[in-house]
């Protein structure tokens, strides 16, 4: 006898639960990136991963949820790039420098991650209100920076008056920024703003940037290592 969370594929055969779920969780990523919420059909998601809707739905209760869990997946990938990271050998600029260094590569390395985003703050505005999707994903980034914001002031290096959540959005905007405009900014100023040429430009900026607006008076060059 099979459980309830082993269906019976149409063949006959048992279905590994876990490996379809990352299956069409994996497919409905690339076609809610492709295709927007509205766009997105949840019966091409299940023709490409040789299930039905049915079994979509029996596994994920419908397409706003499917969607839901696609974005949880993006957002926790970060957030687990995040809870790996050791700065603690690191002192307070060096250690601040990484960070941006991480939020910035994973922006570049997961452009399907910002789609999703953008699409939920385009459903947000839509619905005039937020849908909660990711109110239960906290940021390791934000216990990382208040440590890290610690240090720094206790060292004399940084500034006081930093709230990390300031400091979070200020590195996330710029790397959203970069991969969302790429196409305005370089029609624009004629500037190709994810050009492999100027990535590690683009990289050290953020962190010279985010290092000089914590600096207090008389601590240092931003580049300071």
């Amino acid at each position: 006898m099979t459980s309830v969370d082993e269906p019976i594929r149409p063949d006959g055969r048992v279905r590994d639960a876990a490996r379809t779920k990352a299956e069409i969780l994996d497919m409905a990523t690339r076609e809610f990136a492709r295709a927007g919420y509205e766009g997105a059909r949840v019966e091409e998601i299940a023709a490409r991963t040789r299930t039905t809707k049915r079994m979509i739905y029996y596994y994920f209760g419908g397409k706003e949820q499917l969607f839901t869990a696609v974005l949880e997946r993006a957002y926790g990938a970060l957030r687990e790039a995040e809870r790996r990271l050791d700065v603690a050998h690191l002192d307070p600029v060096a250690a601040i420098r990484r960070l941006a260094e991480l939020i910035f590569d994973h922006h570049e390395r997961h452009p399907d991650y910002i789609r999703l985003l953008s699409i939920e703050n385009l459903q947000c505005a839509e619905d005039s209100a937020p849908s909660g999707r990711l109110d239960a994903i906290g940021s390791p980034a934000l216990d990382v920076l208040r440590e890290i914001l610690a240090a720094g002031r206790e060292s004399g290096v940084f500034r006081a008056d930093v709230d990390a959540l300031d400091l979070h959005a200020v590195i996330s905007s710029f790397c959203f920024f970069r991969a969302v405009n790429r196409r305005a900014f370089g029609a624009l100023f004629g500037r190709d703003l994810v050009d492999p040429d100027r990535r590690e430009h683009y990289r050290v900026m953020l962190g010279d940037m985010v290092i000089a607006y914590l600096r207090t008076e008389g601590a240092g060059p931003a580049g300071l290592r």
